[in-house]
């Protein structure tokens, strides 16, 4: 079997990227497989290939619709009809109708929330499993920067089907992390394939910013109308992102628009689409959009608000430069909102009164029928987020029956034992902020370098455009039309030109 000769045939690719080959062989010799490749390094290859030459159905967990549907997308382009995606974008009558046709399948994406559908499990149980994949594999550890209590149930569900052999695939995952993926996977005698984290053909640039709205704004707009090719800016909420397309299109920028969470799936899949089709050239976002896309020629990434962690910034700025070009990432700091971005930690887990509200709510229910989870959201005020989290805990007291059955005995027992549980990720939580927080302002030390030693890496050699503690030629990221205008400053001059900055004793 001629790997390469399939790489052409199907996805009219020259060569492999580091890694890709190695795993896949691996792959297909039946191995449990744990892989950390950086963004943008091709990950999704990893399955994909093999999904052509295995006998069986490949199933590919992912907590990203839009990347499903993207990639469901870009495989049927490439002749492969049988992949779908099985996701809350679906409605109850296409489910059903993807569930009937689900033995044709080669490749299916799902999503962790819906594997845990009993319908679903039945008919699964039915096909033949030669791959179980588990993509953001950090997402199932306590300690990685997204957790999510679903992921915590894939063992079961992966036992359930046979123990097919398992690919856990991710980009940013600490040592304690990738142990920990390891164990609650059950991966036994597995093959690790870890790359370092690094992106060195982003630029990495923090730059501290007065604390006045109106002179940060200034600042953006400023780099936006300087810097070349599509980017992305990352806010932290779904208003800020909204307020700033207002604000930057009557400043004259345009081909611009706002995604978040927040938005209708179709509204959020139309503006990927005219991202990635060029027909759009900047999104202001939270960290909802981006993971996964399939945009190779992003420039640039500016954080206008700072994420609440390391892994989170990389993940994000790793949206830029993947077709290996020049590409940077700014964050426009401001200490002062550090209290702002403090108060968002704790925003996908309940309060102890909302909890409080559950347990009452699910005790005035207590021995009777089922109901519809949308009736306790609704009734309590709590998160879908959040509702999972509670969820998955009073699953673990034993109190959480099939069919939404739930029969409260101790409810001061089972408040403390789930706060605890809430306190200890707050804490943890925390900890990674502060430790975020002394990076952003660490300005004696190369930024790259104190990157990859929280990743145990060494850096061997700092790239020509490293950091702005090193040094870098901000003219390899202006366009054309910007460059034309600048006189012969030198790179210190140019920067100091661009940001305004002013000299401090």
């Amino acid at each position: 079997m001629n790997l390469n000769n399939i790489l052409f045939d199907k996805f009219k690719l020259s060569s492999f990227r580091e890694g890709q080959k190695e795993i896949i062989t691996d792959i297909l010799n039946n191995q449990n497989v744990l892989a950390m490749l950086p963004t943008g390094s091709g990950k999704s290859l990893c399955y994909q290939l093999p999904a052509y030459i295995l006998s069986g159905m490949t199933i590919v967990v992912s907590p990203l619709l839009s990347l499903m549907e993207d990639q469901v997308q870009q495989l049927k382009s490439q002749g492969l009809k049988e992949v779908v995606a099985l996701n809350s974008f679906l409605n109850p009558q296409e489910r059903e109708r993807a569930f009937k046709h689900l033995h044709k399948q080669k490749i299916v994406y799902v999503s962790p929330e819906i594997l845990q559908s009993k319908s679903l499990l039945r008919r699964l149980k039915k096909c033949k499993i030669s791959l179980f994949v588990v993509d953001e594999a950090h997402c199932i550890s306590q300690w990685g920067h997204e957790f999510r209590t679903d992921y915590l149930k894939l063992v079961e569900v992966r036992r359930e089907l046979g123990d097919p052999p398992c690919l856990a695939i991710t980009a940013t995952a600490t040592k304690e992390v990738q142990m920990d993926i390891v164990k609650m996977l059950e991966l036994e005698n597995y093959k690790a394939h870890l790359y370092s984290v690094d992106r060195p053909n982003i630029a990495i640039v923090i730059k501290k910013v007065a604390p006045f709205i109106d002179e940060k704004i200034d600042e953006l707009v400023t780099l936006i109308n300087n810097l070349k090719g599509p980017g992305i800016i990352y806010a932290s909420t779904r208003n800020w992102t909204q307020e700033l397309v207002n604000i930057l299109i009557s400043k004259g920028i345009e081909n611009i628009a706002y995604y978040h969470g927040g938005m209708n799936s179709e509204d959020r899949l139309l503006i990927q689409q005219q991202f990635i089709n060029n027909e759009l050239q900047l999104i202001c976002c939270t960290s909802a959009f981006g993971m996964g896309i399939n945009k190779p020629n992003i420039r640039y990434v500016i954080h206008f608000h700072f994420p609440l962690q390391l892994e989170s910034y990389l993940q994000e700025i790793g949206r830029a430069g993947r077709d290996g070009k020049n590409s940077i990432a700014i964050t426009l700091y401001n200490e002062e909102e550090s209290a702002l971005q403090l108060s968002l930690l704790t925003r996908e887990l309940p309060s102890q009164s909302q909890l409080k509200d559950v347990i009452q709510f699910l005790k005035r229910r207590e021995n009777m029928e089922s109901f519809n989870e949308n009736d306790i959201m609704g009734a309590t005020g709590v998160t879908e987020t959040m509702w999972r989290f509670i969820r998955f805990h009073l699953e673990e007291l034993g109190v959480l029956k099939e069919d939404n059955y739930y029969l409260i005995k101790d409810d001061h027992y089972i408040e403390t034992t789930i706060m605890n549980k809430i306190f200890k990720r707050i804490d943890y939580k925390k900890k990674k902020f502060v430790q975020f927080q002394q990076w952003l302002k660490e300005s004696s030390k190369c930024r790259r370098e104190l990157v990859l030693k929280e990743f145990e890496e060494r850096l061997l050699k700092n790239p020509v455009n490293c950091c702005d503690v090193c040094s870098f030629a901000l003219e390899n990221y202006f366009s054309m039309e910007t460059i034309n205008k600048k006189s012969n400053l030198s790179w210190q001059e140019e920067l100091d030109q661009l940001f305004s900055i002013e000299e401090t004793d």
